[in-house]
């Protein structure tokens, strides 16, 4: 069960699970003499290049030992080193490296494949030396603080078969030499700084699975040149500036693409009816756009999607009857529906944990909803409708809920009784009709908001502002007046 607030794949299209497939194939190690004398520089140069490796990441790279049975290296034939894979744990603070690639790194000839991914303080520009590894075929060097811009050449890479530069700092524009990088299967340069417009030129590496150019500075319009792409399964242009519509080309992606990620930009128009022809469609995000109109009645055919997200457009009614067997997140929030009810294709599914349906236009009791599945709910947010009842019984059922968002309904019931699991983290029921008292477990929150309501008695120690806590009928004590005595 997925549990994170965003759209993103599950296995296995993650980058960790793809590159742990590569390896796969080139772990196997050929026993003999210790490693070539030229590889054993290049890595120690690279080593001499690191000023901080708290975790001890490098810490087996020993000069006159066997560089292949050092940490995250691997050989094959000839006792030639071919793959160097540093992984930083995310959940680890001191699972990083400080310090620069080192350009003698370009003595290890023989390799193929080079994954730097969350490494978190690699700096320095774009490493020259990738260009003389004749050999190389696989570049991931993500989430670390490589800066300044690609390098206008960057087309004679032209063996490689996947380029992942995702979660550095790079700038400028994409060179059009990227073009000439036919034979790439994936190309992530998301989470960068990249501005300029979107390089029509992709349009020739045919090959293409995997394309993002996610979280960036792109403007303009999105090319129309996805008939060229027959295996296209990620597509991820949000968070950039991209305008227009979206473009007919896209429906050539229709029998393959599994992830369709355009949230966050400046396009407009009606959504596409076509999009109901995806039927391979995982996730579709289109959230925080300017899209007017309906959406189509074709959804109906989107039968395995699980992720949905239309929030923040000008979208109408009516909204169409899904036949998804079970969704998983679900955004309509801030448009202008008015559903009335829950959908019962959202009630009904068993794998739900996100639901997002703020200010749309839902008038019901919260006691009659009756989930089939509360357990893995971790976000609701039902903000801004006109809901009555409690919801007291529907969060008593859940253990790993992390927000709920219920503000300006006319919820009725004593917040004592509200179970407050230990993964709650925000809060919000301002402007409803909640009575009793505050609890001392919302110290446990990083965002709280009661206020609004008919609250009464003493306040626990808590850190958040008077905002939280003003309107009420009779708190007192920090941050509001002093209790009487």
């Amino acid at each position: 069960m997925k549990k994170n607030n965003h759209l993103s794949p599950p296995l296995p299209w993650t980058t960790p699970f793809i590159i742990l497939s590569i390896l796969t194939v080139h772990s196997i190690k050929f026993t003999s003499a210790a490693c070539h004398v030229d590889d054993e520089k290049g890595l120690l140069a690279f080593k001499s290049g690191i000023t901080q490796d708290p975790s001890g990441m490098l810490s087996s790279w020993k000069s006159g030992t066997d560089c292949c049975n050092w940490a995250g290296i691997n050989c094959r034939e000839n006792n030639r080193v071919t793959t160097i894979s540093l992984y930083g744990q995310v959940d680890k603070p001191d699972s990083y490296l400080t310090g620069t690639i080192s350009s003698s790194l370009v003595k290890v000839q023989n390799l193929d494949g080079i994954y730097f991914v969350n490494l978190r303080n690699i700096s320095g520009p774009f490493p020259d030396l990738l260009f003389g590894l004749p050999k190389l075929l696989y570049v991931y060097i993500e989430n670390s603080k490589l800066s300044g811009p690609l390098p206008v050449n960057i087309g004679k890479l032209k063996q490689l078969g996947a380029l992942s530069l995702e979660g550095n700092r790079f700038t400028g524009s994409i060179p059009s030499s990227i073009s000439e990088l036919t034979q790439l299967t994936q190309l992530v340069l998301g989470k960068n700084e990249f501005s300029g417009h979107f390089p029509a030129g992709i349009k020739q590496i045919r090959n293409l699975s995997y394309l993002s150019l996610e979280q960036n500075k792109l403007m303009g319009t999105i090319p129309d040149i996805f008939k060229s792409f027959t295996d296209l399964r990620i597509l991820r242009l949000s968070h950039n500036e991209f305008s227009g519509k979206i473009p007919e080309s896209i429906l050539s992606l229709a029998p393959k693409l599994a992830y369709l990620e355009l949230g966050h930009n400046r396009l407009s128009g009606q959504i596409p009816s076509y999009l109901g022809k995806f039927k391979a469609l995982d996730t579709l995000d289109l959230s925080w756009n300017s899209f007017t109109g309906v959406v189509p009645k074709t959804f109906s055919n989107l039968t395995k999607i699980f992720n949905l997200d239309l929030s923040h457009n000008s979208l109408n009614d009516p909204f169409p009857q899904m036949n998804v067997k079970g969704i998983e997140s679900l955004d309509l929030s801030y448009n202008n529906f008015h559903l009335k009810e829950i959908p019962k294709w959202v009630t009904s599914s068993p794998i739900i944990y996100s639901l997002k349906l703020a200010k749309c236009g839902i008038k019901m009791n919260l006691d009659t909803w009756k989930p089939a599945e509360t357990y893995f709910y971790d976000y609701i947010d039902l903000s801004e409708n006109e809901i009555t009842g409690s919801p007291v019984d529907l969060l008593n059922r859940t253990d790993f809920l992390v927000e709920f968002k219920a503000a300006g309904n006319k919820l009725k019931f004593d917040l004592g009784k509200l179970r407050i699991v230990k993964t709650l983290k925000e809060l919000d029921i301002s402007r409803n009709l909640v009575y009793g008292k505050v609890p001392a477990a919302i110290n446990g929150f990083n965002k709280l908001n009661v206020s609004y309501n008919h609250l009464c008695g003493q306040l626990p120690k808590n850190k958040f502002p008077v905002s939280s806590f003003v309107g009420n009928d009779c708190l007192c004590g920090p941050p509001l007046s002093p209790c009487k005595l």
